[in-house]
């Protein structure tokens, strides 16, 4: 069998009389593996590459024939997706790749369940919290060796003088010690290293989950990586150490009550003391906390707006007004913290004075039972030292009790935050689309609202077909360019692309079939070429020059210092508006999009970027991808092939380009009227 016969559809390998081949028993001579094809090395299918087979209109059943493996099997595809073959109903049929081409057909992405990762995570967190709770116990358990060396040392060794005990006595307690300190610095490095696995656990699902969330917001879920932060400095805090020792507080109340029983009931007494400020000190201090973090929050958000405007705050001579709008919310801010801190640190010194109360009453009271002869001076100063030691983690967990209230919160913002941003599950790769828009009974109505931005909007567009969009400002134009690209999502409605709604489709795959260019152009930090090929490392060369050309921007490029290496800082320097937009533009048009809209594209380009943006929008029809252009100019309307007008979220007219143009100059003309509609899309005018 040729390598044509293998690559041919299982229709031509079937016989004259449309009975297909049948395969040769499994063991017989002609079931053998046929010899290697004579390959080169570009044409042999590796494990990491994946096989593309041109996508038809026409179904594909399958390769018939013998089964492909080893060195035999189907040439891959060197070129990247081109033009769809044209059909015989007149559209710009076929498949064709965007994204470099390769269809991945049948294969499913991975599902981003985010509550799933932070469970997973969470999980982490306390398996590595129960080692170190063993560590801890340990730890407390090794913390009475000294009590025990004083004890001893004080009524055995002093009063037999026997070196030998002195000598055997400290090199046990010794090796206690040592045993202490390596346990608690272990359980150190496993909070560290806690702390480490969570950011990488969790750092790329929150900001992926605050991506998709800020989509329906103003994009303060970002500030939730900082709640992230907070977690990781709680975690290797002294804080968290002070609340796992707590729990065993109670072994060195037993032990004291070894002792005398007396001696424990004053430690009780100052641990339930203790435990009463702690609660009263949650109390008090929770609220202006909660009123700090919300203020502090505003205050950040005011100083992100401040950055992302500072050329506009100086050239306004805004800056007065700019710092009195984010010092109201810090000193919002500040003020609650300091009524939050005041209480804290009052409540703190109280537990403070309480447990070396505690310490002068053991002491005393201890000194009064040797004078009874109830028990020795060593018992009196071993039970002292351990009192302290039940009751300092309780102190100290009052005084960290702010960094608690600040994690907590942290947790469930995180927590609020992977919870609500929707799911993304496990979804089919299909074949890369060929660029079919369709948009059915479209409505978006804000959330918290009840303005209607989009109107019912129904229309659709063959591959390969341009629409200019006009329509006076406000009237949802640039809300529709956003619902077309799936960066925001309708109220109501589909917006289809090859009849396929745009949330049922791999949003990795979406992404590489479509294009966009946003009104407000913004450029990442890094090459020219990073940016046209939105930032992936492994993009090839031959790719970004050829979105380049197709976006007519190769030859500005070419006349910048260093070409495609010129580094773009964030706000886009040293490049002008208009260079930044074109720049735009071949980001949209790298990957060999299906789909490209471009809002606004030619807000801030001069004559020859008018130029250059027809071209592009030529070329984008030339290579059968749909195209939207939203725009004011009418410049850009003779190189579309229909005219959408919009007003007030509906459509006043929707037509071939020139059809639509008699009809508005109609309209202009004194004493001009439209004819009455005629049933077209969503019941409006269909010119």
């Amino acid at each position: 069998m040729t390598l044509t016969e293998l690559t041919r559809p299982a229709e031509a390998l079937q016989k004259p009389d449309g009975k297909q081949k049948k395969r040769a028993p499994s063991g017989s001579p002609s079931a053998r593996k046929p010899d290697p094809l004579p390959l080169t090395e570009k044409q042999r299918v590796f494990p990491d590459k994946r096989v593309v087979f041109e996508s038809r209109r026409k179904t594909v059943k399958g390769l018939g024939g013998e089964q492909i493996d080893g060195d035999t099997g189907p040439i891959l595809n060197q070129g990247g997706g081109s033009k769809p073959p044209g059909t015989s109903d007149g559209g710009k049929g076929g498949g064709g790749g965007g994204g470099g081409g390769s269809s991945g057909f049948h294969k499913r992405a991975a599902p981003d369940q985010f509550l799933q990762q932070l469970n997973s995570g969470t999980r982490v967190v306390k398996r590595n919290l129960m080692f170190v709770m063993i560590l801890t116990c340990a730890t407390n358990l090794l913390v009475l060796s000294i009590p025990i060396y004083l004890f001893q040392i004080s009524d055995r060794v002093l009063t037999s003088r026997s070196l030998d005990t002195l000598v055997m006595l400290t090199a046990v307690i010794v090796g206690a010690v040592v045993l202490q300190a390596i346990f608690d610095a272990v359980r150190r490095f496993i909070l560290m290293r806690t702390a480490v696995e969570v950011a990488v656990r969790l750092g790329a699902p929150v900001l992926s989950a605050a991506a998709h969330a800020s989509l329906h917001d103003n994009g303060r879920q970002y500030q939730t990586l900082g709640d992230l932060q907070q977690l990781r400095g709680f975690l290797t805090s002294g804080t968290l150490i002070s609340f796992l020792d707590v729990p065993f507080a109670p072994l060195f109340i037993f032990a004291i009550f070894l002792v005398h029983p007396h001696l424990g009931m004053i430690v009780i007494t100052a641990s339930v003391v203790l435990m009463i400020i702690a609660l009263i000190n949650q109390k008090v201090t929770a609220k202006p906390f909660a009123e700090a973090n919300l203020a502090q929050s505003k205050a950040n958000m005011h100083l992100d707006s401040m950055s992302r405007n500072s050329q506009i705050i100086n050239a306004l001579a805004m800056v007065p007004e700019a710092v009195a709008l984010w010092g109201k919310d810090t000193a919002d801010s500040l003020r609650a913290q300091v009524r939050a801190q005041d209480r804290n640190i009052a409540w703190a010194a109280v537990s403070r004075a309480s447990r070396l109360l505690t310490q002068i009453a053991m002491l005393g009271w201890g000194a009064f039972l040797a004078i009874q002869g109830e028990i020795t001076g060593g018992m009196v100063i071993a039970a002292s030292i351990i009192a302290g030691r039940a009751l300092a983690p309780i102190e100290g967990s009052i005084e960290g009790w702010n960094g608690f209230i600040l994690s907590r919160s942290a947790y469930g913002r995180v927590r609020a935050l992977m919870q609500n941003s929707v799911q993304r599950f496990e979804k089919l790769v299909l074949p890369n689309p060929e660029g079919r828009l369709n948009v059915e009974r479209l409505l978006f109505v804000p959330v918290g609202t009840k303005q209607v931005i989009l109107n019912g909007l129904t229309f659709s567009l063959n591959p390969g077909e341009s629409l200019g969009v006009i329509g006076n400002s406000g009237a949802g134009k640039t809300t529709l360019g956003k619902m077309l690209v799936g960066s925001i999502l309708p109220t109501s409605g589909n917006v289809r692309l090859d009849l396929m709604d745009l949330r049922n489709w791999d949003t990795r795959q979406l992404g590489e079939n479509i294009g966009y260019l946003p009104q407000d152009v913004q450029l990442f930090p890094g090459s020219i070429k990073a940016n046209i090929a939105r930032m992936r490392a492994g993009a090839n060369d031959e790719d970004v020059h050829r979105a380049a050309m197709l976006a007519d921007v190769h030859d500005m490029i070419a006349m910048l210092p260093h070409g495609y290496e010129t580094m773009v800082q964030a706000d886009g320097s040293p490049l002008s508006g208009g260079q930044k937009q074109r720049i735009a533009l071949a980001r949209a048009f790298f990957g060999n999009p299906r789909l490209l809209v471009l809002d606004e594209p030619n807000s801030n380009l001069d004559t020859a970027g008018d130029r250059a943006l027809a071209n592009a929008i030529r070329h984008a029809s030339q290579n059968g991808i749909t195209v939207v252009v939203i725009t004011q100019k009418p410049s850009l309307l003779s190189v579309v092939d229909k005219i959408m007008l919009m007003a007030d979220g509906n459509i006043g007219m929707f037509g071939h380009r020139q059809q639509v143009l008699e009809q508005l100059a109609q309209r202009n003309k004194p004493g001009g009227n439209l004819p009455p509609a005629s049933g077209g899309a969503g019941g409006l005018p269909n010119v």
